[in-house]
């Protein structure tokens, strides 16, 4: 079964499984263009949730993908990149 589409729901359950969460964030918030600094996310952890991302949906991410500076916008688009990319190559 190919997937079609990463979305936030997807996102928030892996950071959640791979780090946790800063008791003063609310995951359920709007936190599309908040940056994962200041959600309470730092590199060991988002690399953790890339990781999860990667072993989860059979992907490759960017070092770039995980940085603190970004989104979670930022990284559901560049994880539906790739799985569109896979999904290209299988067809």
């Amino acid at each position: 079964m190919a997937i079609s589409q990463f979305t936030l729901e997807d996102l928030r359950r892996i950071l959640l499984e791979a780090a946790g969460a800063d008791e003063n964030v609310d995951l359920d918030g709007d936190i599309l263009d908040t940056a994962f600094a200041v959600l309470g996310y730092e590199s060991i952890a988002l690399l953790e949730t890339g990781g999860r991302i990667e072993r989860e949906y059979g992907i490759v991410l960017d070092d770039d993908d995980l940085s603190e500076d970004l989104t979670p916008r930022h990284l559901i688009d560049a994880v539906n990149a790739q799985l569109a990319l896979s999904g290209a190559q299988a067809a």
